[in-house]
């Protein structure tokens, strides 16, 4: 409790290139040092917190974190062993691993300031103190701090981005009319913060859209962070997205930084989100709601400023239904629904598609490049794509391997003519003449035109010489 005051020093001018100001919690049971500090480091722009014994700043510790601590060593119960002082520094050490604690000591001590520092503090300054070096101190160390936080957030996001395929929006393939009006509907949707929900069958390319859709934010110089949810067990739901303190768990050995504090300004993409088990659904839906968490294992409640986009191919109302998704969150995650149509449905981007892959996978394996005969591209427009865009992908690939020259046959695709013609139609002699009836086979034709003319109403029509009322009859008759 020593008795100082600061000298006349003028306050050093603190400059920070941080987006947000710097928090200082400050300790010392001398209200006339509390009040001098707490002048001081508010005209330097830092937020103050300040207490006057041990039990209340560890307290306040542990339900907030902050940029630097600054701690006297000697209080009412103890007033110049410096002994209370060290033992709280080994407590905050336990409440806060990395926060920088900066020591205060009087009498010249400087044997119990090098103590503390054994004990974890990083610095420490003598009362009575100079305005400048103190200032000087408190800047160095913040800057510390966010580069160390920094350092070990990208070596989780490295870490994370080597587990996933990376997503280059450049290589988005929309030649169909459907697939251009997607790509502008996300290009204004991505000028918003609501949260998007992209749904279809496998292998549609959901995760590509969501990339997409970030680059096209206001949020794209911040980090895009995936999520396999079908992936993350029950019991590991909160370290994954929230991350844990050390000593948490068992396995806890070092603190670990949560996916939402990793997309901190920037986007999480939660795919499968179908598959989050029911009694972890609350806890993702708080964070939504409140834009807070805690890590596990720690009381602390930090703030998040993320946007969610999130996919899935099952039906969500039906899980609602089952009682397996809770209907509150499909409320929070859909504030837009996207449907991403399946490969079938957008003919006109199969050759293209067909194109950028075989484009890719020469360059990837250093060949030549090789086409496509003609029966093998009509039998890949034909043909009716259970497995979408990453089937198309496997397909090709395999193909520049199993053909025997730079020209890929319908056999190298692995396709037979029966596969093919199933939804080709009269145009490639896809149904049976002696067998099939004039339904199924006037069905035939209007799928094979309606791909043709990539679902132009009006074009189908009118090459099949029909009046728009006829088609339309024709289509709901077919259910088409």
């Amino acid at each position: 409790m020593t008795s100082a005051t600061a000298s006349s020093t003028p306050p050093a001018t603190l400059s920070t290139t941080h987006s947000t100001m710097p928090s200082i919690l400050i300790a010392d049971d001398d209200p006339r040092i509390l009040t001098t500090l707490k002048l001081l480091l508010k005209s330097q722009n830092y937020q103050v917190v300040a207490v006057s014994s041990p039990a209340e700043l560890l307290t306040v510790l542990a339900r907030r974190s902050f940029s630097v601590a600054l701690i006297d060593l000697n209080y009412q119960d103890d007033t110049t062993s410096g002994k209370e002082g060290l033992a709280l520094v080994a407590k905050m050490r336990v409440l806060d691993e990395h926060m920088p604690i900066v020591v205060m000591t009087g009498y010249s001590s400087v044997d119990i300031a090098v103590e503390a520092m054994k004990q974890g503090a990083a610095d420490f300054v003598q009362k009575p103190w100079k305005n400048e070096r103190l200032l000087s101190i408190l800047q160095a160390q913040c800057h510390i701090q966010r580069i160390a936080k920094a350092g070990q957030k990208l070596a989780q996001e490295n870490a994370l981005l080597k587990s996933q395929s990376s997503t280059d929006c450049q290589n988005i393939v929309a030649q169909s009319a459907v697939m251009k009006q997607l790509l502008s509907q996300l290009a204004k949707l991505a000028k918003s913060d609501m949260n998007i929900l992209f749904t279809g069958e496998n292998g549609t390319g959901k995760s590509m859209f969501a990339g997409y859709l970030h680059q096209c934010s206001q949020r794209h110089k911040q980090s895009l962070i995936s999520v396999n949810m079908g992936a993350i067990t029950d019991n590991l739901f909160e370290s994954e997205m929230f991350g844990h303190v050390k000593g948490a768990f068992t396995d806890a050995k070092e603190t670990r930084i949560g996916r939402f504090e990793l997309a901190e300004g920037g986007t999480i993409f939660l795919d499968e989100i179908a598959n989050i088990p029911l009694s972890q659904q609350a806890k993702l839906l708080r964070v939504l709601e409140e834009k807070q968490f805690e890590k596990v294992g720690s009381a602390k409640t930090q703030q998040v400023d993320v946007r969610l986009v999130s996919a899935t191919n099952a039906s969500l109302a039906e899980l609602i239904a089952q009682g397996k998704f809770r209907q509150d969150l499909l409320y929070r995650i859909n504030t837009i629904e996207i449907h991403i149509p399946p490969l079938r449905d957008r003919v006109a981007d199969i050759l293209p598609l067909t194109q950028y892959f075989l484009s890719l996978f020469a360059t990837k394996y250093g060949l030549e490049s090789h086409q496509l005969t003609d029966e093998a591209a009509a039998g890949l427009k034909h043909y009716h794509w259970p497995g979408n865009i990453r089937e198309l992908s496997h397909m090709i690939e395999r193909a520049i391997f199993l053909s025997q020259q730079q020209l890929i046959t319908l056999g190298d695709l692995g396709l037979s003519p029966t596969q093919t013609a199933k939804v080709a139609g009269i145009d490639s002699g896809g149904f049976d003449s002696k067998s099939d009836t004039l339904e199924v086979i006037e069905r035939q034709i209007i799928v094979d035109r309606l791909a043709r003319f990539d679902n132009s109403g009006h074009e189908t029509a009118e090459s099949l010489g029909l009046s728009r009322s006829s088609y339309y009859r024709r289509l709901e008759k077919h259910n088409l």
